[in-house]
């Protein structure tokens, strides 16, 4: 399967999903999939992509990248999601205890050299490690045209750094169309999230630019 992504043209493919709907989209990758997987961190919106995924795959890995810094909000609504979704949940979380952390380290701001240390402890050492173990051929992922300039310039379809197939199914739906899904399935949403790699709403962390 690894020969037939390859040989996708993306350009083609992502013109080919253009007015497709989410299920329409996962269904397709799906049909070139060999290991998926969809990531979250239960920010807003996640509920979307994780109930689309499910879906389509019922028992899909879903990879939970923990922080160990997520609101009290947050870990309830991933909890209640978890269960309401009945998600086969993968999680990972950082080498060292964030009261640990908080120790040596702390929280650095963003200009601070260290800031890159802690971002790799919290959140790039526990996603490349969940990605080495599970393999995945086929990311999806919740990223939306309009969060940050790097997202603006993919598409629907896109590879990540390490050749992974990486799918959007949301990627030009609006606020608005969101909370219309949500509304309609019945689904949860969480906005008291913080990432502390990010800290503002448009700076990459890492993951995907």
């Amino acid at each position: 399967m690894k020969e037939l992504i390859e040989t996708i043209n993306l350009e083609e493919v992502n013109k080919s999903l253009h007015g497709k709907s989410p299920n329409e989209i996962v269904a397709w990758a799906l049909s070139v999939a060999e290991r998926p997987v969809v990531t979250t961190n239960f920010r807003p919106y996640e509920a979307a992509i994780l109930n689309a995924c499910v879906e389509n795959l019922a028992d899909m890995k879903v990879i939970w990248c923990d922080t160990g810094y997520n609101t009290p909000d947050t870990y309830r609504h991933a909890e209640s999601l978890i269960e309401q979704l009945s998600l086969n949940v993968h999680l990972y979380v950082p080498q060292q205890t964030a009261a640990h952390r908080d120790v040596v380290l702390g929280i650095p701001d963003i200009d601070d050299p260290r800031h890159e240390i802690f971002t790799e402890q919290v959140k790039l050492e526990p996603f490349t490690r969940a990605m080495k173990e599970h393999q995945p051929d086929v990311w999806f992922t919740n990223i939306r045209k309009g969060q940050t300039a790097f997202r603006d310039n993919i598409d629907i379809i896109s590879l990540s750094k390490d050749g992974k197939l990486k799918v959007s199914p949301f990627y030009f739906w609006s606020d608005e169309e969101l909370d219309e899904y949500l509304a309609s399935h019945q689904l949860p949403n969480e906005f008291k999230y913080y990432d502390p790699t990010k800290v503002l709403a448009n700076r990459e962390c890492g993951l995907h630019s």
